[in-house]
């Protein structure tokens, strides 16, 4: 997954586990840390109007127009190139699903030669061999 895909995906998990009874505090305070540290990049570069983009796909989550113009503007801000907000969103989603990141989950080792072989969770493959 890349950099901008990671921390959307985070961004929506956050929202969504701050929206639940369910979700610990080291969920929402991970999600407002990392909401905060964006718009802080968005306020460093003078863009303090377009940090309303991460407020509004938090209201509307399932909007890919909003979705979209997220992505552009956190491209325009380089926050693919943060070291620190990719590790903040990379921890959020441990917090959020840490199922899918047990280290040896996905150990495959095969006994012979294998041809379209997928590993991971919630992975869709057609094969057409002839």
């Amino acid at each position: 997954m890349d950099a901008i895909s990671l921390i959307i995906a985070a961004l929506g998990a956050g929202a969504l586990a701050a929206t639940k009874d369910t979700a610990g505090t080291a969920v929402k305070d991970a999600y407002q840390g990392l909401k905060t540290l964006i718009k802080k990049k968005f306020a460093e570069q003078g863009k303090e109007d377009d940090s309303n983009i991460v407020d509004k796909h938090e209201k509307k989550l399932d909007s890919e127009a909003v979705k979209a113009l997220l992505k552009e503007e956190l491209i325009n801000l380089g926050v693919d190139k943060d070291a620190e907000i990719i590790k903040l969103a990379q921890e959020l989603l441990k917090q959020e699903k840490p199922e899918e990141s047990v280290p040896g989950k996905n150990n495959v080792v095969f006994q012979s030669e294998v041809k379209g072989v997928q590993v991971g969770d919630r992975n869709k493959q057609e094969n057409k061999f002839a």
